[in-house]
C-alpha cells in the first residue's frame, strides 16, 4: 500500500492516482441518474418525482456510510504513515462493522415508520405508492449501501484505487442493465427500478468483503475491538461530509416543498432532473478529493513538508481549470443533458431546461469548495471542514432557498445553488491561506 500513496507525486502522476476515485465516484453516480432515466422513460414524470420525495431517507445513509469511510480513512492512513499497522488493521475492522450494524438498525426503523415517513416527506396522494413502494425496497439494501461508501474509499486508502473502480463499474452495469430488464420486459415498475439500485450496491459489498478477508496486504480484516476514541475521531473527522448529504437531505425536501407548491409534481420532476445533472458533475470534484486525500494524511503523518506543497499547488490548479470546462459544458449542453430524461414537448422539459442553465452557474464555484473541504478532513481538522460543508450544503444554501423565491420568483430556486456555492469559495480560500503554516502546504 505505501509504495503507492507514498510515491514521490507530479502533475500526470497524481492525476493517474486520482483518475479511478473520479471515475468511480461519476461512475456511482450513475445508478441513480439511470434510474431517473429509466423512471422517466418508462414509467412516467409522477414516478420520477416520486423518487427525489423520498431521496432524503436515502441521504442519510449515504451521509453516515460517507462521515464513516472518509474521516476512519484520515485516521487509518495517518497511522500507517506512522507504521501503526496493527492499530490501523483493527480500526479498520471495527468501523466497517458499525456500518454495517447502522444499516440494519436503518432498515428496522425506516420500515416500521414508511407510511408516516412518505408523508413526513411532503408525499401526496397521487405518487404516495410509489414513494413507499421505491423506499421500502432500497431500506432492504442499506447495509449494501453502507459497505458500498466504506470500499470505495478504503480500496483507495489500500493502495488500490483500480478495484475501487473496477466494482463500482461493475455495480453501475449491474444497475443499468436489471434497470431495462425489471421496467422494461418483466414492466415491474418502479420498484424494479429500486431492485436493480440495491443489486448495483451489492456487487463492491460482496467484492470488497472478499477481497479484505481473503487478500492479507498492510490493509485487510482482522478481529474488531470496539475503540470509541477512534470512532470519535473517525466521526469528527468525516463530520464535513456527513453535513453535506445531511443538508443535501434537507436542502431536497425544501426544493420538493417549494416546487410542489409553485408548479406541482411536473415541478417537483424538474427540480430532480436539474439535481442529477448537479450529482454527476459534483462527483467529479468529491471522486478527485477522495483520490488525492490518503496521499496528504499520508505525507502529513510522515511530515513531508515538501510533498504538500507541490501536490497542493497541483490539486489547486486542476480545480480551477476543470470547474471552468465543466461550467462551460453545462450550460452550452443544458437542453442536451435535460431532453436525456424527457422529451422536448413536456412540461417538464420546459421547467428544467431553463432551471438547468441557470443552476449550471454554480460549477464555477463548487470544485474548490469541495477540494477545501475534503483536505481539512484528510488533516483530521474535522471543524474546519464542517464549517465549509455546512455553508455551502446548509447555512447559506438554506437562506437562499427561502429568501430568493420570495423576492423573484422560481428562478430564485435555480440561483440559491450557484449564489451559496460562490459565498462559500471566499470562506474555503480564507481558511487554505490561514491554515497553510499548520499544516506545510503553503509558505
Amino acid at each position: 500500500m505505501s509504495n503507492s500513496i507514498s510515491k514521490d507525486f507530479k502533475f500526470f502522476s497524481l492525476l493517474r492516482f486520482a483518475l479511478p476515485s473520479m471515475v468511480m465516484m461519476v461512475f456511482m453516480s450513475l445508478y441513480t441518474i439511470v434510474d431517473g432515466i429509466f423512471i422517466s422513460r418508462l414509467v412516467g414524470s409522477k414516478a420520477l418525482s416520486a423518487t427525489n420525495i423520498v431521496f432524503p431517507v436515502i441521504n442519510i445513509l449515504i451521509a453516515v456510510g460517507i462521515m464513516l469511510a472518509s474521516g476512519g480513512s484520515a485516521v487509518i492512513a495517518r497511522k500507517l504513515g506512522e507504521k501503526k499497522g496493527d492499530e490501523a488493521r483493527r480500526d479498520f475492522s471495527m468501523i466497517a462493522l458499525v456500518s454495517v450494524i447502522f444499516g440494519i438498525v436503518s432498515l428496522i426503523l425506516g420500515y416500521a415508520a414508511l407510511t408516516p415517513l412518505v408523508k413526513l416527506l411532503g408525499s401526496t396522494p397521487v405518487i404516495q405508492e410509489y414513494c413507499e413502494t421505491y423506499l421500502s425496497i432500497l431500506l432492504y439494501f442499506g447495509p449494501a449501501c453502507m459497505l458500498q461508501m466504506f470500499f470505495q474509499m478504503f480500496f483507495v486508502t489500500a493502495g488500490k484505487p483500480h478495484i475501487g473502480l473496477t466494482i463500482t463499474i461493475l455495480g453501475g452495469i449491474t444497475n443499468s442493465v436489471f434497470d431495462y430488464i425489471l421496467m422494461g420486459p418483466f414492466h415491474m415498475g418502479i420498484a424494479g427500478a429500486a431492485i436493480a439500485t440495491g443489486l448495483g450496491q451489492m456487487i463492491p459489498a460482496v467484492i470488497g468483503v472478499i477481497y479484505f478477508c481473503c487478500v492479507k496486504n498492510d490493509l485487510h480484516f482482522v478481529k474488531p475491538s470496539l475503540d470509541m476514541q477512534v470512532l470519535k475521531e473517525s466521526c469528527l473527522n468525516g463530520s464535513s461530509e456527513m453535513v453535506t448529504n445531511l443538508s443535501n437531505a434537507i436542502v431536497t425536501y425544501l426544493f420538493n416543498i417549494i416546487m410542489l407548491d409553485l408548479m406541482g409534481e411536473e415541478g417537483v420532476a424538474a427540480i430532480t432532473i436539474v439535481l442529477y445533472g448537479q450529482f454527476l458533475f459534483n462527483a467529479l470534484y468529491m471522486g478527485f478529493s477522495m483520490g488525492v486525500a490518503p496521499v496528504f494524511s499520508f505525507n502529513y503523518g510522515r511530515q513531508n513538508e515538501t510533498l504538500l506543497k507541490r501536490i497542493y499547488k497541483i490539486c489547486v490548479m486542476f480545480i480551477v481549470m476543470s470547474s471552468v470546462v465543466i461550467t462551460i459544458m453545462a450550460l452550452a449542453g443544458s437542453e442536451v443533458i435535460v431532453s436525456i430524461f424527457t422529451p422536448r414537448n413536456t412540461e417538464t422539459f420546459a421547467i428544467a431546461a431553463g432551471g438547468f442553465f441557470l443552476f449550471s452557474f454554480n460549477y464555477l464555484f463548487a470544485g474548490m469548495n469541495i477540494f477545501a473541504s475534503g483536505i481539512f478532513t484528510a488533516f483530521s481538522d474535522g471543524k474546519v471542514s464542517a464549517i465549509i460543508s455546512f455553508l455551502r450544503t446548509f447555512g447559506l444554501l438554506i437562506g437562499c432557498i427561502l429568501l430568493l423565491p420570495r423576492i423573484i420568483g422560481e428562478n430564485g430556486v435555480w440561483l440559491s445553488v450557484p449564489i451559496a456555492e460562490a459565498l462559500t469559495v471566499f470562506v474555503s480560500i480564507w481558511f487554505f491561506v490561514k491554515k497553510r503554516k499548520k499544516y506545510h502546504y503553503g509558505e
